[in-house]
């Protein structure tokens, strides 16, 4: 029984990462309708902005984790202005191939000698050591993974419900030309939801960074990752987002204890395909 507690806590530790970057991908969809490629670059990017904050400005993690979030939220606004906002009239396929250049064009950056280099980098862990909780063993990591991701999603609830800014997100993602034609401004929500987005990707990051290798290449590996999950939770549900960002956890986790983690990725895909077959909308319309 404490095995099985184990991996459900591992399970929540990792769904929590997946929902905060799947929430961030799918506000830009539900708001702009870009299937921002290059999110998993951000992501990527959180992580190593974390790591350049630790060694060289000698500060403490949640300090780095902070000038992380807002270097990619700015890098994220700045994207939507200089990239998306141009092409918002294009085929969709443009902003598409726009996206793939900037995810491609990070990883190489980073990947330069002269910046990070190709090797992997290891993030010391905040909160060293293990708890033991009623025979389950647990790291203080992995409870800072779950406290935090939770904290944030309750407070990205708040702003999106109980704000003024927040409603306007939401009247945007709802009718983008209704919402023009009583005031609100879209240009500037759309550059706002880009850079929430990215801050959001770089928190999950500077979370998991600890406990995973910070490589160029983790991008691409989370960008299947969370469209797969907001495509499970349907397309533009915050919801959604986080429901199908647990349940590929879940999948993932229990699936490579049970029967290999060599074939972990695997069995969440194809969960993913089980339930697309089953219910092909997802699991939640869309809706902020």
């Amino acid at each position: 029984m404490s095995t099985v507690l184990q991996q459900l806590f591992n399970a929540l530790a990792l769904g929590g990462v997946y929902a905060l970057v799947a929430l961030g991908l799918t506000l830009v969809y539900g708001v702009m309708r870009v299937p921002n490629f290059a999110h998993g670059g951000l992501y990527m990017l959180g992580a190593y902005l974390t790591y350049a904050a630790l060694t060289s400005l000698k500060v403490g993690f949640l300090p780095a984790l902070l000038l992380s979030a807002v270097g990619v939220a700015l890098l994220a606004a700045l994207m939507e202005r200089v990239i998306f906002h141009p092409l918002r009239n294009a085929p969709h396929v443009h902003p598409m191939i726009a996206a793939i250049g900037v995810l491609f064009f990070l990883e190489a950056l980073i990947s330069h000698p002269k910046v990070f280099g190709p090797d992997f980098k290891q993030i010391a862990e905040p909160l060293p050591g293990i708890v033991n909780l009623g025979g389950v063993t647990l790291t203080w990591q992995r409870l800072l993974i779950v406290a935090a991701s939770v904290l944030v999603m309750l407070g990205l609830n708040y702003f999106l419900k109980r704000t003024l800014t927040g409603a306007t997100i939401e009247a945007m993602s709802q009718n983008r030309e209704g919402a023009r034609l009583v005031g609100i401004n879209t240009n500037r929500v759309g550059m706002l939801t880009f850079a929430i987005s990215g801050a959001l990707a770089a928190v999950a990051a500077s979370l998991i960074a600890p406990i995973n290798a910070v490589t160029p290449s983790m991008g691409e590996v989370m960008n299947l990752k969370v469209f797969a999950i907001i495509i499970l939770g349907g397309m533009g549900s915050v919801p959604g987002a986080i429901v199908g960002a647990f349940l590929l956890a879940f999948t993932e986790v229990f699936g490579g204890f049970y029967i290999s983690l060599d074939f972990a990725d695997v069995i969440g895909f194809a969960m993913l395909v089980v339930v697309l077959a089953l219910r092909p909308q997802g699991l939640f319309r869309k809706g902020t």
